[in-house]
């Protein structure tokens, strides 16, 4: 290898290492913050760029409109991207790219970052099902990082009382009330609607009923 090249590639190292991290960033809120995820809610406007920038952890993105955004990777190499209501994409650490928002209306979106926390296995002695997989789940995606489900609640039939082994994040999509019914009998109505997120913690044992309205969902279990 020459000294030029070689001198070029630990330039080119140096400038890499100096990019910034997605988040934080214009218009990206953060809405959860804990040691095992950071959860953002991001639009992509039309027509404006993000600098180059680099995902520092694995990401998850669930799509809340449907969308396009031009994605230029570091070499400068640009493409369209289409996204999909309910999309779910999964985004390794380490890529770096810019992106702009080309459609009306923009691209909205959950992005969930996975810290690298290691989470030891759950004992699971419930004499209760696992929360999933269960009958209406759809199954969008699963690897060593996250399992993502797809789930429409129906109204007035309660799901089986089960039991969550793994820490969730909910993405919901519509306008309406869950009762959910612990164990122990204890009742909380949730009133969801579209865009809401919640981080819900693993170890729980309980029923759920849709009791006014719609409810469907994008639930990614932390693996």
């Amino acid at each position: 290898m020459s000294k030029t090249v070689l001198s070029l590639l630990i330039l080119l190292s140096g400038v890499l290492q100096q990019v910034p991290a997605v988040f934080p960033r214009d218009g990206a809120k953060q809405l959860i913050d804990n040691e095992r995820v950071a959860v953002w809610d991001v639009t992509w406007p039309k027509g404006k760029s993000t600098a180059l920038r680099q995902s520092k952890y694995d990401m998850v993105t669930i799509d809340l409109e449907n969308a396009t955004i031009r994605v230029t990777n570091a070499k400068g190499k640009a493409k369209s991207s289409t996204f999909k209501l309910g999309q779910a994409v999964f985004v390794e650490k380490g890529g770096s790219q810019m992106e702009e928002g080309t459609s009306d209306p923009s691209r909205h979106a959950i992005v969930i970052e996975l810290k690298d926390l290691v989470v030891g296995p759950l004992d699971y002695h419930s004499a209760f099902p696992d929360a999933f997989p269960r009958d209406g789940a759809k199954k969008l995606l699963y690897n060593k990082r996250v399992t993502i489900w797809d789930y429409t609640w129906k109204r007035n039939s309660p799901t089986p009382m089960h039991f969550h082994t793994k820490d969730v994040v909910v993405i919901y999509f519509e306008t309406g009330e869950v009762k959910s019914t612990a164990i122990d009998a204890k009742v909380t109505i949730n009133n969801v609607e579209p865009g809401m997120v919640r981080f819900n913690a693993r170890n729980r044992t309980h029923t759920e009923e849709l009791i006014k309205g719609a409810s469907r969902a994008i639930i990614v279990e932390l693996n």
